[in-house]
């Protein structure tokens, strides 16, 4: 068995550019790659240029100057992760309550961060939203860039790990 990619779960810091050049992958399960190396988590920071809040979900754009990455957040308890921890009334309330939350964040004109999985809607790639951080220093989109290119440059434009020799 191959060994995994690093890259397949942890959150790939992207700019927009980047995330919007994500190439999806021919398999049964959705999944996208860069460069043939898989991403199925993202992080990106930006300010937040249009949103439309639904009862069930949030939709806006953030924009980090090299484009508009779409974002979805989900307000509709049925789409929070489906694991033990949410197998009661309660702790499902606390996961809509923390959507609402994360929710109130998202304001026109706002400098935000946001973590979440990578996927597809329609054709269109977008990042479901788990976190979301309002940035108070002004120098963290900044930062944020150097952090992508060094990233990039260092680690997501590597070649994929080598299968490992099989022995006979």
């Amino acid at each position: 068995m191959p060994p995994m990619d690093p890259m397949r779960s942890a959150h790939a810091k992207l700019l927009a550019g980047d995330f919007l050049s994500l190439a999806a992958s021919p398999s049964a399960a959705p999944s996208f790659s860069r460069r043939g190396r898989p991403v199925s988590r993202a992080e990106a920071a930006g300010i937040v240029v249009s949103y439309d809040r639904r009862p069930k979900l949030l939709r806006f754009l953030l924009d980090d100057g090299s484009g508009c990455i779409p974002c979805v957040l989900w307000l509709n308890h049925h789409f929070l992760p489906q694991s033990p921890a949410f197998s009661s009334r309660e702790n499902i309330a606390a996961a809509a309550s923390a959507a609402d939350v994360h929710a109130g964040k998202v304001r026109l004109g706002e400098l935000v961060r946001v973590r979440g999985r990578v996927t597809g809607f329609r054709g269109v790639l977008q990042i479901t939203v788990k976190d979301v951080l309002v940035e108070r220093d002004p120098n963290a989109e900044t930062l944020h860039w150097l952090q992508c290119l060094k990233l990039a440059r260092d680690c997501y434009d590597l070649p994929p790990p080598p299968a490992p020799a099989r022995r006979a």
